[in-house]
């Protein structure tokens, strides 16, 4: 599916003296490469990729430019100019992308820099940007596993740590003390998902955690494989009796409490009044 301001495969259709045009289908006709833009060696026939964006007077081009970032993605940019429609930020294009003054959350500075997201606005059909971040988070469910891998964008520092963009999707949080190389604002950096709080807001690290299974004793990683085959739950907690723990594992309540304990401090299990469960 075509889309402005997204990257596209295209199909090279009419060759002329001022560059070449591409086949936009249905929705766009045919779309314009401007010469300087066209790769050596392609030919009439050739499919393409390219960046779709407007030209000065609004038109759909073409570009092999590749931009800072592209609709649907966070960036952090600088502002070349501001005049009375709003601030214009160089995102590695000809021209610049606006940042109407309704969606800046202060005056925006020519030279200063700013976390923004990209989109192609519906009314005025043109690419903006707005750096009215919280519009574009957390609109989608949170679908995260512990220790699994995100991209981040460093947007605030706080009294708490740094904010940070997951996946362009989400709103998320590492804590100063989690923190062991220099990070600032702009950064993209991979990080791990830690926790997810009641909010659905992201707690995340640098560093993976967790705990490696091959290394635990023969007790923990008895119960861990078994809470795994029993769908996350057993019905037995550290309030549970000697009896009950035994007629499950055949150990002692002691070395019970030990091994969930170990599995509590790495973070794979909830231990509740009845039960333990796999953190998921």
């Amino acid at each position: 599916m075509i889309q402005l301001g997204k990257y596209s495969t295209l199909k090279i259709v009419k060759e002329l003296d001022f560059g070449m045009y591409l086949d936009g289908g249905e929705d766009y006709g045919e779309i314009l490469l401007p010469t300087k833009y066209i790769p050596r060696g392609v030919k009439l026939g050739d499919e393409i990729e390219v960046f779709l964006y407007l030209d000065s007077e609004d038109r759909i081009i073409a570009t092999t430019l590749r931009p800072y970032a592209q609709a649907g993605e966070f960036a952090y940019l600088e502002v070349a100019s501001v005049n009375r429609v709003g601030a214009f930020l160089n995102w590695g294009l000809p021209k610049d992308l606006l940042v109407p003054f309704r969606e800046q959350r202060s005056e925006m500075k020519q030279g200063y820099k700013y976390i923004v997201y990209i989109y192609a606005d519906v009314e005025s059909r043109r690419l903006v940007a707005s750096a009215k971040l919280n519009k574009f988070l957390d609109n989608t469910p949170v679908e995260y596993e512990y220790n699994q891998e995100v991209d981040l964008l460093v947007t605030q520092k706080t009294d708490l740590g740094w904010k940070v963009i997951v996946n362009s999707r989400h709103s998320g949080m590492i804590y100063d003390n989690e923190i062991f190389v220099p990070i600032q604002k702009g950064d993209r950096i991979k990080g791990y998902v830690k926790h997810i709080r009641s909010d659905e807001k992201l707690d995340i690290t640098l560093q993976k955690t967790g705990y490696d299974v091959e290394a635990m004793d023969a007790l923990a990683k008895e119960i861990f494989e078994k809470l795994k085959a029993s769908g996350g739950i057993i019905p037995l907690s550290d309030k549970s009796s000697a009896e009950e723990i035994a007629e499950i594992f055949g150990c002692s309540k002691k070395s019970y409490k030990k091994a969930i304990g170990s599995l509590y401090k790495a973070k794979l299990i909830n231990i509740t009044p009845q039960t333990i469960e796999l953190i998921k």
